[in-house]
């Protein structure tokens, strides 16, 4: 294998790829990245690929010369301090000769020793997944619409939780409808959108890993994603054609049963509060400012009639403190609440639109957040007693 690189884009391309070799593994091929340079003269690309078994990651570059076709298996780490430290080139040569590759610069050489490429495991293609007996649903969507519903939900998702089915997050496909549901059993966050197309039902868990890296890959929000899901697998790939895609990311699904969420949404609120996203999320931060590990709870005392709410917190070896809003809307009756700040102020970071609604019942019962019609936030309430 013989290429001549733009080190800018090499560069973007390792670290993507990166992003999902296993740092550590019995099995050293996966701490590598493979090149493969193509053997298409009229439209020469590298194709970087990297996994850890479970995710697996393609990323295709179009700015190169390839010279003579063919492949390379490089750890990852040393083909990354590499390309970042040759930061006045601006292009790289890489060749390969069996498990040699050689990296030139115009004043540097660097000999690596990686692994056959055979040795590499084989990463199923998009059409591959998409095509298979046991594929369960394919669909498309954009990237803006995709990120959107990621970074939504994914911080409500669980951390190594032992009830495993949430240490994902739920995507869900009915007709036109496309929904990602994620829950930690203390908040619950639920974003929806709607694709151009109906489509076959899909119901599925994908890891949070997965999904940290498609936000990566998410670039320009008008660019084709392709989905393909089976009941263990999912494909994302950003491009209009997937055979031939930009990127291609590939996970194993999370297994179990996601909780009944739809039983968890409060259906009876009557009270309901309507805030500016911007000033409630300044007097929650400053209110969390007065917490500690034993009062990790802010108190929340709206008053109707005057269409007021005093936030307030205290931490006995620190102080307390109190912030006062003004209410853009009030209806119902008066109530006082504690809720996690950190709870509030996770969900308010990823709103788009100026205005919040609060649903509450009782002190004692979940609030229901909500933005526009296709965002709802659940949180559980915290004892200030």
């Amino acid at each position: 294998m013989k290429v001549n690189c733009e080190r800018a884009a090499l560069l973007e391309g390792v670290n993507l790829v990166s992003g999902v070799v296993a740092t550590r593994s019995p099995r050293p091929q996966l701490t590598c990245i493979r090149l493969e340079a193509g053997a298409d003269a009229s439209a020469p690309e590298l194709a970087l690929s990297g996994t850890d078994a479970d995710l697996a990651l393609t990323v295709r570059l179009g700015r190169v010369e390839v010279s003579e076709p063919g492949s390379a298996l490089i750890p990852a780490d040393k083909l990354r301090q590499i390309v970042s430290a040759e930061d006045n080139e601006p292009t790289l040569a890489i060749e390969a000769d069996g498990e040699t590759a050689h990296i030139k610069g115009a004043d540097a050489h660097f000999q690596l020793h990686g692994f056959s490429s055979d040795e590499f495991p084989a990463i199923p293609s998009f059409q591959s997944v998409a095509d298979g007996s046991d594929a369960k649903a394919s669909l498309a969507t954009t990237s803006g619409m995709l990120s959107g519903l990621i970074t939504r939900t994914l911080f409500a998702a669980a951390r190594e939780n032992s009830r495993y089915a949430i240490n994902g997050v739920l995507l869900v496909r009915e007709g036109k409808k496309l929904e990602m549901v994620a829950t930690d059993g203390r908040r619950l966050a639920k974003c929806t959108t709607s694709t151009d197309e109906k489509g076959d039902s899909a119901r599925c868990i994908v890891p949070s890993k997965a999904l940290s890296m498609l936000l990566k890959l998410a670039d320009e929000p008008e660019e084709a994603v392709h989905m393909a899901i089976t009941d263990s697998r999912a494909v994302f790939a950003f491009g209009d054609n997937p055979a031939d895609a930009r990127a291609t990311l590939s996970t194993s699904l999370v297994e179990g049963t996601f909780p009944p969420y739809e039983d968890v949404i409060p259906k009876d609120q009557d009270i309901r509060v309507t805030f500016d996203r911007d000033i409630l999320a300044s007097a929650v931060r400053r209110a969390a400012l007065l917490t500690n590990e034993e009062s990790r709870g802010v108190r929340l005392a709206f008053n109707g009639e005057g269409k007021a709410l005093e936030l307030s917190s205290r931490a006995p070896e620190m102080g307390e403190a109190r912030i006062a809003v003004e209410l853009a809307g009030y209806e119902g009756d008066d109530v006082e609440i504690g809720f996690n700040p950190t709870f509030l102020t996770d969900a308010l970071k990823v709103i788009d639109e100026p205005e919040v609604i609060i649903e509450l019942k009782a002190s004692n019962k979940p609030g229901l957040l909500k933005s526009g019609s296709d965002f709802v936030y659940v949180v559980m309430p915290v004892n200030l007693a």
